[in-house]
């Protein structure tokens, strides 16, 4: 089975994923299509929540309503309430007017109370599944993906872009939705009664609509570079940390903070950029609203003076446009939101539609006892195209045997090893696992038969017991201490403070790297799996340790195929057999005696290590 690849979907690829925070300007084209991209996504998530949507939507168009008609029941109140007093008639219509207020007044507070909570609630729960999809997403996301997307962009995901998503959830859909209602209804309102200062009142809508569709393509650029520079921020912040031991042993102290100050510059920039908008924007907004209530206030008075109209009628409109144009105040500030939620969710579908290199199967064959059996049949791989790593690689490795794996640095030991543990899928060729390719097993299948220790084992917050069990949760602690008896870290793990109960610290920072590698062992041994791949596992091991763990590894790895990875020869001496990996190909291959006798390749490796022993 050869695997081909689209270079015109490699090259389409480009644009997904990172490719939205990698550039200030998208073609016309791309930028349609992450905003459409976006667009899925939030109806997406929208969607479950449609009849709880329907119900906020009611809830808003009552509570506007209710706040609609408080301006004209004042005057209904002005023009019938208070001449009935002046007339001595009583005051029975004013009272009724205003508790007419008071009544709409209320409908609109407790609706307002029951929007609140219904769209916080519809809000946490869009967060709550859009966090778990990013969460799961990641983990499922292959090996190449995360090689390229560093830690910092990951963190940027699921904070500052969920909670730009956040605010627009919680803020953004009431401030629109009441402003588009609010600026409808009044306008309806406003020539109901009377036509003649209708006209004058909406005069400067187109206007607004000018400055509005401005600031909407200004902005959108301003808050796309906005997300962008924060995530820099972030990776860069992130980095440091991590890498803070090489950051401090190197005096990097001084650089890394003239790097972050830039990113930093570069992101109040963005930010400052977007504010300048929102200062042209808002003042604008209200300086035509003033103006406008002035002129309206000239000319109805004006007209009321001559009887064409009430004083109510102008007092309603009056109030009605303070209405009209805070919607446009609401509205700025709904841009500014949704920008930059539109930014994070370009960002979050990005990474949504990107799809595993290494994906499951559409029909997954079973696996119900494996017995460990690996073949590469004409198997090659490349990182990059054109540069082969593997070369039609033909090999067998019968159950239960242990094979060490040698050669210099970049000889394709390491990538062996991935292939096999089905981080990567060949180029060509195929690699199978008792006779089944593992691209028809599923990933629960492969992970319980393949288990891979590296060099580098990443040791969990929580107890040594939790590390231990990590690949079998359900574990007893009997079942933890014989693991960690076998590969002889019990010893160590008794003499901590609290045992199997004390803690790791970040990363494993409470423990040497021997100590790290031992336990790292005992969750691959507790694990029991059909195949066992030691990556240079025991190269952090001292002598003590390695021989310790040489021991065990003869008990541990009886019956089960194992792949050992090592620069040390040491480690080499527990192998049934030894290939010699050199440019990508085999070229020697059997047991490690027989291949001392050779004279050839293994053998000046090994003359070598013995005399660096001596």
């Amino acid at each position: 089975m050869t695997v081909t690849r689209n270079p015109r979907q490699a090259g389409a690829r480009n644009w997904r994923g990172v490719a939205a925070e990698e550039h200030d300007e998208l073609p016309a084209g791309v930028s349609a299509l992450l905003r459409a991209r976006s667009r899925r996504l939030l109806v997406d998530l929208l969607r479950p929540h449609r009849a709880r949507i329907a119900l906020l939507v009611l809830i808003i168009v009552t509570t506007n309503a209710a706040a609609l008609a408080i301006p004209y029941l004042v005057k209904v109140g002005i023009d019938a309430g208070i001449p009935p007093i002046l007339r001595g008639e009583g005051t029975g219509t004013l009272v009724a007017i205003v508790v007419a207020i008071l009544a709409a007044a209320t409908v609109q507070a407790f609706h307002r109370r029951i929007f609140l909570r219904l769209a916080g609630r519809i809000g946490q729960d869009i967060l709550l599944e859009l966090r778990r999809r990013v969460f799961g997403h990641f983990q499922r996301l292959s090996q190449s993906f995360h090689e390229r997307y560093t830690s910092g962009r990951v963190i940027s995901r699921l904070t500052s872009d969920i909670e730009a998503i956040a605010e627009l959830l919680q803020s953004g859909f009431d401030s629109l939705v009441t402003a588009v209602l609010t600026l409808v209804g009044t306008a309806v309102l406003l020539i109901v009664l009377d036509v003649q200062l209708a006209v004058v009142a909406l005069l400067p809508l187109p206007l607004l609509l000018l400055l509005t569709r401005w600031f909407r393509r200004e902005s959108a650029a301003a808050y796309r570079r906005t997300r962008e520079t924060v995530a820099l921020v972030i990776v860069h912040f992130v980095e440091s940390m991590t890498g803070i031991r090489a950051v401090q042993a190197f005096r990097r102290e001084r650089r890394n903070q003239e790097i972050f100050g830039e990113l930093n510059r570069d992101y109040q920039d963005a930010n400052v950029r977007s504010m300048r908008l929102v200062a042209v924007y808002t003042p604008g907004i209200k300086l035509i609203g003033n103006v406008t209530v002035a002129a309206v206030l000239l000319y109805g008075g004006w007209l009321a003076f001559s009887g064409d109209v009430t004083v109510g009628v102008l007092a309603a409109f009056l109030l009605y446009l303070r209405r009209f144009y805070e919607p446009m105040q609401e509205i700025s500030q709904f841009y500014n939101t949704l920008q930059s939620a539109g930014a994070a969710l370009e960002k979050l579908s990005g990474v949504l539609e990107e799809q595993p290199e290494v994906a499951e199967p559409e029909r997954p064959r079973p696996l119900p006892a494996p017995r460990g059996e690996v073949r590469f049949e004409g198997t090659e791989f490349s990182y990059l195209p054109g540069v082969p790593v593997l070369h039609r690689l033909d090999l067998v490795i019968p159950a239960g045997q242990t094979v060490a794996v040698v050669g210099a640095t970049g000889a394709g030991k390491t990538t062996l090893a991935k292939l096999i543990a089905r981080f990567y899928d060949p180029t060509a060729g195929r690699v199978l696992l008792d006779g089944v390719d593992l691209r028809d097993l599923s990933d629960d299948v492969l992970r319980r038969a393949v288990v891979m220790v590296t060099q580098e084992n990443y040791l969990f917050t929580g107890t040594v017991a939790d590390n231990i069990r990590f690949g079998r949760p359900d574990a007893s602690d009997a079942e933890v201490e014989a693991a960690a008896r076998a590969i002889g870290a019990h010893e160590f793990i008794a003499g901590l403070p609290d045992g199997y109960a004390t803690e790791t610290g970040k990363r494993g920072g409470r423990m040497s790297a021997g100590q790290r590698q031992l336990i790292a062992f005992a969750r691959a041994f507790l694990a029991d799996p059909a195949v066992l791949i030691l990556d240079e596992a025991t190269s952090s091991l001292d002598v003590p340790s390695e021989r310790l763990v040489q021991r065990a590894l003869r008990t541990i790895l009886a019956d089960r195929t194992a792949v050992i990875i090592a620069h040390r020869l040491s480690t080499v001496e527990i192998a049934d057999r030894v290939l010699v990996v050199e440019g990508g190909r085999i070229v020697e291959d059997g047991p490690p005696g027989e291949l001392v006798e050779r004279a050839g390749r293994f053998a000046n490796l090994h003359r070598a290590w013995r005399e660096s022993l001596a």
